[in-house]
């Protein structure tokens, strides 16, 4: 018998002074079983630097031909196309083929650093794809603010993120790679 996601719902409150935006979200997050609370927490991060009304979660790491986190036009087409980690070229190529717009946010340094040195050439044509990394100082701290319930406050000023809630703040520092 397969394992079924947990679902998690965060109130996320996002400030960000970069884009001038403001607002509250009420999100719904199914973790998949292999996926962990740092990778959970860093999708809801990836939410809150991308957030609009339209954005949202697709189904994610058991689906090879989503991203984590899409916008789709009312006509159902992919606007903005977002995914974690390190994926592989031919991932990337079908997305940038596909959205009109997209992100890859990495983290892990060491893992990512040897990632980009691999994939920048095969990435540097695609005009509308960017590549920023998360440099996150408190892995530990993420993953323990990954609950059922969570109530989140995101602020972001010049590349810099502060992620907290009632008992941690974390500081995260964006590189854009590409």
């Amino acid at each position: 018998m397969a394992l079924k996601a947990t679902i998690c719902k965060a109130e996320l409150q996002i400030t960000d002074l970069d884009r001038e935006y403001y607002q509250a979200h009420s999100l719904t997050i199914a973790q998949h079983p292999s996926e962990t609370n740092e990778r959970m927490m860093l999708r809801i991060l990836a939410f809150a630097l991308n957030a609009s009304e339209t954005l949202g979660f697709s189904r994610g790491i058991s689906t090879d031909d989503e991203p984590d986190i899409w916008q789709k036009s009312l006509s159902g087409e992919i606007e903005v196309w977002i995914d974690l980690g390190q994926p592989d070229d031919k991932r990337v190529r079908k997305a940038c083929g596909r959205a009109s717009r997209v992100i890859i946010y990495t983290y892990k340094d060491r893992s990512a650093n040897i990632w980009w040195e691999q994939a920048q050439d095969k990435l540097a044509r695609f005009n509308n794809l960017a590549v920023v990394h998360l440099n996150v100082t408190g892995h530990t701290a993420l993953e323990q603010m990954a609950a059922r319930n969570m109530q989140l406050q995101c602020t972001v000023q010049d590349g810099t993120i502060w992620l907290s809630d009632e008992t941690h703040n974390i500081e995260i520092q964006t590189t854009a790679w590409k």
